[in-house]
Protein backbone atom coordinates (compact mmCIF):
# COMPACT_ATOMS: atom_id res chain seq x y z
CA UNK A 1 0.00 0.00 0.00
CA UNK A 2 1.30 3.40 -0.92
CA UNK A 3 1.45 5.93 1.85
CA UNK A 4 -0.44 9.15 1.32
CA UNK A 5 1.58 12.29 1.64
CA UNK A 6 0.21 14.65 4.25
CA UNK A 7 0.70 18.32 3.47
CA UNK A 8 0.55 20.95 6.13
CA UNK A 9 -0.48 24.46 5.17
CA UNK A 10 0.57 27.45 7.23
CA UNK A 11 -1.66 30.55 7.22
CA UNK A 12 0.07 33.56 5.71
CA UNK A 13 -0.88 35.64 8.75
CA UNK A 14 1.37 33.48 10.92
CA UNK A 15 4.39 34.39 8.78
CA UNK A 16 4.00 38.17 9.12
CA UNK A 17 5.27 38.51 12.74
CA UNK A 18 8.15 36.12 12.07
CA UNK A 19 9.07 38.12 8.96
CA UNK A 20 9.21 41.28 11.10
CA UNK A 21 11.44 39.45 13.59
CA UNK A 22 13.79 38.47 10.76
CA UNK A 23 13.88 42.12 9.66
CA UNK A 24 14.91 43.07 13.21
CA UNK A 25 17.70 40.49 13.01
CA UNK A 26 18.80 41.90 9.65
CA UNK A 27 18.85 45.42 11.09
CA UNK A 28 21.09 44.24 13.92
CA UNK A 29 23.49 42.62 11.47
CA UNK A 30 23.54 45.77 9.35
CA UNK A 31 24.47 47.67 12.50
CA UNK A 32 27.59 45.50 12.81
CA UNK A 33 28.40 45.99 9.14
CA UNK A 34 28.08 49.78 9.36
CA UNK A 35 30.30 49.79 12.45
CA UNK A 36 32.93 47.79 10.56
CA UNK A 37 32.78 50.50 7.86
CA UNK A 38 33.02 53.16 10.62
CA UNK A 39 29.67 54.60 9.60
CA UNK A 40 28.73 55.12 13.24
CA UNK A 41 25.47 57.03 12.83
CA UNK A 42 24.13 54.39 10.44
CA UNK A 43 25.20 51.65 12.86
CA UNK A 44 23.26 53.19 15.76
CA UNK A 45 20.28 53.91 13.52
CA UNK A 46 20.18 50.25 12.48
CA UNK A 47 19.90 49.17 16.13
CA UNK A 48 17.12 51.69 16.71
CA UNK A 49 15.29 50.33 13.66
CA UNK A 50 15.71 46.83 15.07
CA UNK A 51 14.04 48.09 18.25
CA UNK A 52 11.08 49.37 16.23
CA UNK A 53 10.70 46.00 14.50
CA UNK A 54 10.98 44.22 17.84
CA UNK A 55 8.14 46.30 19.19
CA UNK A 56 5.99 45.49 16.18
CA UNK A 57 6.38 41.74 15.84
CA UNK A 58 4.62 40.82 19.08
CA UNK A 59 1.77 43.26 18.48
CA UNK A 60 1.28 42.03 14.93
CA UNK A 61 1.33 38.40 16.12
CA UNK A 62 -1.41 39.08 18.66
CA UNK A 63 -3.42 41.15 16.20
CA UNK A 64 -3.32 38.48 13.50
CA UNK A 65 -3.57 35.64 16.02
CA UNK A 66 -0.31 34.30 14.66
CA UNK A 67 1.54 33.68 17.92
CA UNK A 68 3.55 30.47 18.11
CA UNK A 69 6.33 28.82 20.10
CA UNK A 70 8.53 29.04 17.02
CA UNK A 71 7.96 32.80 16.83
CA UNK A 72 8.77 33.24 20.52
CA UNK A 73 12.05 31.34 20.17
CA UNK A 74 12.97 33.19 16.99
CA UNK A 75 12.28 36.51 18.71
CA UNK A 76 14.64 35.69 21.58
CA UNK A 77 17.41 34.55 19.24
CA UNK A 78 16.99 37.70 17.18
CA UNK A 79 17.12 39.86 20.32
CA UNK A 80 20.39 38.29 21.47
CA UNK A 81 22.02 39.30 18.19
CA UNK A 82 20.35 42.67 17.57
CA UNK A 83 20.39 43.95 21.16
CA UNK A 84 23.23 41.97 22.69
CA UNK A 85 25.97 41.10 20.21
CA UNK A 86 25.49 44.03 17.81
CA UNK A 87 25.58 46.89 20.38
CA UNK A 88 28.53 45.22 22.14
CA UNK A 89 30.54 45.04 18.91
CA UNK A 90 29.54 48.56 17.85
CA UNK A 91 30.72 50.02 21.16
CA UNK A 92 33.91 47.92 21.00
CA UNK A 93 34.78 49.11 17.51
CA UNK A 94 33.84 52.71 18.34
CA UNK A 95 35.93 53.23 21.46
CA UNK A 96 36.23 50.24 23.82
CA UNK A 97 38.99 48.66 21.72
CA UNK A 98 41.27 51.46 22.93
CA UNK A 99 41.53 49.79 26.34
CA UNK A 100 42.26 46.38 24.82
CA UNK A 101 41.34 43.58 27.20
CA UNK A 102 39.03 45.64 29.40
CA UNK A 103 37.03 46.92 26.44
CA UNK A 104 36.58 43.44 25.00
CA UNK A 105 35.65 42.11 28.44
CA UNK A 106 32.87 44.69 28.82
CA UNK A 107 31.55 43.94 25.34
CA UNK A 108 31.58 40.22 26.11
CA UNK A 109 29.88 40.71 29.47
CA UNK A 110 27.17 42.87 27.89
CA UNK A 111 26.34 40.18 25.32
CA UNK A 112 26.26 37.52 28.05
CA UNK A 113 24.03 39.65 30.28
CA UNK A 114 21.62 40.16 27.39
CA UNK A 115 21.43 36.41 26.78
CA UNK A 116 20.86 35.79 30.51
CA UNK A 117 18.18 38.49 30.65
CA UNK A 118 16.30 37.01 27.70
CA UNK A 119 16.58 33.48 29.10
CA UNK A 120 15.15 34.72 32.40
CA UNK A 121 12.35 36.55 30.61
CA UNK A 122 11.35 33.38 28.75
CA UNK A 123 11.30 31.55 32.10
CA UNK A 124 9.33 34.33 33.78
CA UNK A 125 6.54 34.11 31.22
CA UNK A 126 6.06 30.45 32.20
CA UNK A 127 6.32 30.94 35.96
CA UNK A 128 3.49 32.64 37.85
CA UNK A 129 5.64 33.45 40.88
CA UNK A 130 8.52 34.99 38.95
CA UNK A 131 6.08 36.71 36.61
CA UNK A 132 4.53 38.85 39.35
CA UNK A 133 6.33 42.00 38.19
CA UNK A 134 5.27 41.41 34.58
CA UNK A 135 1.65 40.99 35.61
CA UNK A 136 1.90 44.15 37.72
CA UNK A 137 2.80 46.12 34.60
CA UNK A 138 6.57 46.33 35.06
CA UNK A 139 9.57 44.73 33.43
CA UNK A 140 12.14 43.00 35.60
CA UNK A 141 15.38 44.75 34.73
CA UNK A 142 15.87 46.79 31.58
CA UNK A 143 14.20 45.17 28.53
CA UNK A 144 16.44 44.18 25.64
CA UNK A 145 15.74 47.05 23.18
CA UNK A 146 16.03 49.68 25.93
CA UNK A 147 19.26 48.11 27.21
CA UNK A 148 20.75 48.23 23.70
CA UNK A 149 19.72 51.87 23.24
CA UNK A 150 21.17 52.83 26.64
CA UNK A 151 24.42 51.02 25.83
CA UNK A 152 24.71 53.19 22.70
CA UNK A 153 23.62 56.39 24.48
CA UNK A 154 27.21 57.75 24.73
CA UNK A 155 27.40 57.56 20.93
CA UNK A 156 24.02 59.26 20.54
CA UNK A 157 25.03 62.07 22.90
CA UNK A 158 28.34 62.44 21.09
CA UNK A 159 26.60 62.74 17.72
CA UNK A 160 24.44 65.56 19.07
CA UNK A 161 26.74 67.43 21.46
CA UNK A 162 30.25 66.34 20.42
CA UNK A 163 31.47 66.02 24.02
CA UNK A 164 34.94 64.49 23.84
CA UNK A 165 34.72 62.83 27.26
CA UNK A 166 32.03 60.56 25.84
CA UNK A 167 34.75 58.89 23.76
CA UNK A 168 36.87 58.12 26.82
CA UNK A 169 37.14 54.30 26.77
CA UNK A 170 37.44 54.06 30.55
CA UNK A 171 34.27 56.09 31.11
CA UNK A 172 32.43 54.05 28.48
CA UNK A 173 33.65 50.81 30.05
CA UNK A 174 32.36 51.87 33.46
CA UNK A 175 29.08 52.97 31.89
CA UNK A 176 28.69 49.62 30.10
CA UNK A 177 29.25 47.84 33.41
CA UNK A 178 26.34 49.77 34.95
CA UNK A 179 24.07 48.91 32.01
CA UNK A 180 25.05 45.24 32.33
CA UNK A 181 24.07 45.23 36.01
CA UNK A 182 20.73 46.94 35.31
CA UNK A 183 19.99 44.53 32.46
CA UNK A 184 20.16 41.44 34.67
CA UNK A 185 18.90 43.14 37.83
CA UNK A 186 15.54 42.54 39.52
CA UNK A 187 14.74 46.27 39.47
CA UNK A 188 11.22 46.96 38.10
CA UNK A 189 11.33 49.23 35.05
CA UNK A 190 8.77 51.05 32.95
CA UNK A 191 6.46 49.10 30.65
CA UNK A 192 3.97 50.57 28.18
CA UNK A 193 1.69 47.67 29.09
CA UNK A 194 1.03 49.38 32.42
CA UNK A 195 -0.38 52.50 30.74
CA UNK A 196 -4.12 52.95 30.47
CA UNK A 197 -5.49 55.86 28.47
CA UNK A 198 -8.94 57.31 28.96
CA UNK A 199 -10.90 57.47 25.71
CA UNK A 200 -11.21 61.25 26.05
CA UNK A 201 -7.42 61.58 25.95
CA UNK A 202 -6.77 59.37 22.93
CA UNK A 203 -6.72 62.31 20.52
CA UNK A 204 -4.02 64.04 22.57
CA UNK A 205 -1.94 60.85 22.68
CA UNK A 206 -2.17 60.51 18.91
CA UNK A 207 -1.16 64.16 18.57
CA UNK A 208 1.83 63.52 20.82
CA UNK A 209 2.86 60.52 18.72
CA UNK A 210 2.73 62.71 15.61
CA UNK A 211 4.88 65.38 17.25
CA UNK A 212 7.38 62.75 18.43
CA UNK A 213 7.61 61.27 14.94
CA UNK A 214 8.25 64.74 13.53
CA UNK A 215 11.01 65.37 16.07
CA UNK A 216 12.65 62.04 15.30
CA UNK A 217 12.68 62.81 11.58
CA UNK A 218 13.81 66.41 12.10
CA UNK A 219 16.52 65.81 14.72
CA UNK A 220 17.00 62.13 15.51
CA UNK A 221 19.94 62.41 17.90
CA UNK A 222 18.54 65.27 19.97
CA UNK A 223 15.24 63.44 20.34
CA UNK A 224 16.87 60.14 21.24
CA UNK A 225 19.14 61.93 23.71
CA UNK A 226 16.12 63.33 25.54
CA UNK A 227 14.28 60.01 25.46
CA UNK A 228 17.37 58.22 26.78
CA UNK A 229 17.82 60.64 29.68
CA UNK A 230 14.12 60.52 30.55
CA UNK A 231 14.27 56.72 30.60
CA UNK A 232 17.30 56.76 32.89
CA UNK A 233 15.44 59.07 35.29
CA UNK A 234 12.43 56.75 35.17
CA UNK A 235 14.43 53.77 36.48
CA UNK A 236 14.75 54.95 40.12
CA UNK A 237 11.31 56.60 39.91
CA UNK A 238 9.56 53.36 38.92
CA UNK A 239 11.55 51.42 41.52
CA UNK A 240 10.30 53.75 44.26
CA UNK A 241 6.70 53.77 43.04
CA UNK A 242 6.56 49.98 42.76
CA UNK A 243 7.52 49.60 46.43
CA UNK A 244 4.61 51.81 47.50
CA UNK A 245 2.05 49.55 45.83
Amino acid sequence: MSEKKVRFHIPVRSLAPNAITVLALCAGMFGIRFAYLENWEAAVTAILVAGVFDGLDGSVARLLKGTSKFGAELDSLSDVISFGVAPALIMYMWVLSDVRGLGWLMSLVFAICMALRLARFNTVMKDDELGADVKAGYYTGIPAPASAALALLPMILYFEYNFEFLKDPKICSAYMAVICILTVSRIPTFSFKSLKIHKEHVIFVLLGIGVLASLIITDLWMTMSVIGMVYIISIPTIAILSKKK
